[in-house]
């Protein structure tokens, strides 16, 4: 087809960035240079893990319990397995470890050391543990922590292993590092080769890598600084950033390249560079804004991970938007028609790497116009079908399960559930501030009294504290019991310690209802907070399920508002987000399937435990519920386009899957393979994020996007059309009009 020479209005945004594409072009090489720079660094700097429930009763307890009995909350597990199979609780072999683990003891970062108090198992004595309470906070012994680690010596015919809270901490660190390597090493080579195949030419398939790793690297830099001047990160961000920066900034410029090529079918390069801004930049727009609004939902669950996953997460969208928006257009204005250039030949070209008007896709529209009501019923039904498993999920927070066995720390912990009885290690602890002293004959009636009530609650196996040392109603402590009830942290002053041992497991439901009776309940005479792993796990528990509502509602409105905003209609936002809702959800039957239920978890590397991680459900909601909008704006826009010049529903609908089926595809593909590579990883949250965004998306362009949709424009005809008399003001100029569109030319 002979070009049509067309001239677009200088304001236009593709006009400016033309006249300006070297600038801008070498204002973003130099921000990504430097910035990337800093990105390197930045995962060092995160050693938080996010989940603290900052101002709960379990955080309080703690805080309380460090301030008053000198507990420590940097804390390490050495867990020494003999290697001889010899008995290692031998007074004689206690005796040796106690002296070789001597130059440890006199560091200046230990506090107190002690052979673990814990009641051990029958039939383990090859195992000991040795718990370590360090006298500094638990971020600045992460700061140091190969120095501590490298301090813990060698113990003759034993391996030894560093577990404890501290040491996962440092482990997920060290997999964060790990995982994003190991991600980019396998998803960006197998984006270019997928865009490739849409392309056929190098220049149009690397445009979308360079803006993918350049937001990556701009977010993640700029994240640096954020993190150096004190903020508390989590350490699973730079994993969010990178699957999310890679899928959404390539997948937008993957819409902008396929648009600037078409567009050049019949325009000259500044020409073509203004409509694909005006159109597909329009829509990338309206997308990066329904990805956003899911990310910004995060925050309305109160803790530190979803703060931190929203932070970044919105950053490294609005980056992807800004690269899109700007970087983009300037290389596509530098390389002209040279985006043609250097072509792969792999069998058959198209119109259009994309795929445009090709006979299957041609095919595949008369097909699904043919039988909409068939269509729509079997796709319904089969995506119900598949969300069934997830009416059985159960939520739980793992521990040191988030990383595989062969983490130091994880293998440890396997060892120390191995040998020792984990409901006493993980058992219930009441922090309780007394009238008087402990020592107090009134101080010591109280707690015995009270340790009397706790016994006889459902589900108590045992209640320990220092009262329990103290015979009868004696109202003094001898110096000697004065010295080992302080020495193990059990009372100081006004302040002691109940400890609860649970019949059950930490997150059994008798156990959580437990911590829920004893909090119901606290006695007269004293001020008590119950903390401890059970606690500070339902605290965790009580605050995301107390935000989902939240959530659910801002997600859902917000994603409407953006729709109706783009469309103009009152049935198509609906419409997308009801179909969000099922390829969601059934993503989340397959989660429930995998991570709760073990099917095909040997073969990703999963350790099962029989619940969801609970942060999963809502994050994958967010984050999947606006990426999938990416495809549903990108469709609809040719759709909307389409109807505005055809005035027929039906011809509409059909032109708009004929012309994005192929570049929806291969965008969902690119997405699939950058997210699917954390399916691989070392990190258990990014295993389960990367297999239910994989899944979703995969569901939702296959057969939601690609069947579903187009079945129900044909079924609704001028419904999808409709808009209230009274919301007629808010209508565009020329009805139908595709989001910042104007007529083609």
């Amino acid at each position: 087809m002979k070009e049509r020479q067309y001239k677009a209005p200088k304001r236009q945004w593709g006009s400016i960035i033309y006249r300006c594409r070297w600038a801008v072009a070498i204002a973003w090489v130099f921000f990504i240079v430097v910035l990337g720079t800093f990105a390197v660094r930045t995962p060092s700097l995160l050693q938080d893990s996010g989940f603290t429930p900052t101002g709960s009763q379990s955080e309080r307890g703690i805080a309380f319990l460090e301030e008053n009995l000198d507990m420590s909350a940097a804390s390490l597990d050495i867990v020494l397995q003999s290697t001889e199979g010899k008995n290692l609780t031998a007074s004689e072999a206690q005796d040796r470890i106690w002296e070789e683990l001597a130059p440890l003891r006199d560091k200046p970062f230990v506090q107190d050391m002690y052979a673990s108090m814990v009641t051990r198992k029958a039939g383990e004595d090859g195992i000991i543990s040795y718990t370590v309470l360090l006298n500094e906070t638990a971020s600045e012994a992460l700061k140091h922590f190969d120095e501590i680690k490298a301090a813990v010596p060698e113990i003759a015919g034993t391996e030894t292993y560093i577990t404890g809270n501290l040491a996962v901490y440092h482990d997920m660190s060290a997999a964060v590092r790990h995982d994003i390597v190991r991600a980019e090493s396998f998803g960006i080579p197998a984006a270019l080769v997928i865009l490739l195949l849409l392309f056929r030419t190098l220049p149009a398939a690397l445009l979308p890598v360079v803006i993918g790793v350049g937001s990556v690297a701009v977010t993640m830099g700029g994240l640096y600084f954020v993190a150096a001047n004190g903020a508390a990160l989590s350490n699973f961000l730079p994993n969010m950033v990178t699957m999310l920066g890679l899928a959404v900034g390539i997948d937008y410029a993957l819409f902008m390249v396929s648009r600037f090529r078409e567009e050049l079918a019949e325009k000259d390069v500044p020409g073509a560079l203004a409509a694909a801004c005006r159109t597909s930049g329009r829509s990338v727009l309206y997308s990066g804004a329904a990805v956003m609004a899911g990310l910004l939902a995060l925050c309305l669950v109160d803790l530190p991970i979803f703060r931190s996953l929203a932070l970044g997460g919105m950053l490294v969208v609005l980056v992807s938007v800004l690269a899109a928006s700007t970087l983009l257009p300037a290389l596509l204005g530098i390389l002209g028609r040279r985006i043609f250039s250097l072509p792969i030949k792999l069998g058959r070209s198209h119109a259009d790497g994309a795929g445009y008007g090709s006979k299957a896709w041609v095919r595949l529209s008369e097909w699904i116009m043919s039988r909409p009501g068939i269509i729509a019923a079997v796709v319904t039904l089969a995506l119900l079908i598949a969300m069934l498993p997830s009416l059985q999920m159960k939520l739980g927070i793992p521990s040191a399960e988030v990383l595989p066995p062969s983490y130091e720390s994880r293998y440890g912990a396997e060892l120390m559930k191995k040998a020792y009885d984990m409901k006493e290690a993980n058992s219930i602890m009441i922090a309780a501030e007394l009238d008087r002293h402990y020592e107090d004959s009134r101080s010591v009636r109280l707690v015995k009294s009270y340790m009397t009530m706790l016994e006889e609650l459902p589900g108590v196996h045992r209640v320990e504290s220092y009262a329990g040392y103290i015979k009868g109603e004696a109202s003094g402590v001898s110096p000697e019991l004065k010295s080992e009830i302080e020495k193990r942290h059990a009372a100081k002053g006004r302040a002691a310690v109940i400890v609860v041992v649970p019949e059950e497991g930490e997150s059994s439901p008798n156990t959580v209802r437990l911590v829920r009776e004893i909090r119901q309940h606290p006695p007269e005479g004293m001020h008590i907070y119950v903390t401890g792993s059970p606690a500070y796990k339902l605290d965790i528990m009580d605050r995301i399920q107390s935000g989902i509502p939240y959530v659910l509602a801002v997600v859902l409105l917000l994603t409407y508002i953006i729709l109706f905003a783009a469309f103009r209609s009152v049935l198509l936002p609906l419409k997308a987000v009801a179909m969000n809702l099922l390829s969601i959800g059934a993503s989340f039957g397959l989660v429930t399937l995998v991570f709760q239920l073990g099917y095909g978890a040997e073969w990703l590397n999963v350790t099962y435990t029989g619940s969801v991680f609970a942060v999963l459900p809502i994050l994958i909601f967010c984050v999947v519920f606006g990426i999938s909008m990416d495809y549903e704006v990108m469709m609809l826009s040719r759709i909307v386009e389409a109807y505005k010049m055809e005035r027929n529903n039906e011809r509409s609908t059909a032109i708009g899957l004929q012309r994005t089926g192929g570049m929806i595809t291969g965008a969902a593909l690119i997405l699939a393979v950058v997210a699917g590579a954390f399916m691989f990883t070392d990190n258990e949250l990014m295993k389960a994020l990367g297999l239910g965004l994989t899944a979703s998306v995969l569901i939702d362009v296959t057969v939601v996007r690609i069947l579903l949709v187009p079945s129900l424009m044909k079924l609704l005809g001028k419904a999808n059309w409709w808009l209230p008399g009274w919301l007629s003001f808010l209508a565009k100029k020329g009805e139908g009009e595709a989001p910042g569109e104007n007529a083609r030319p």
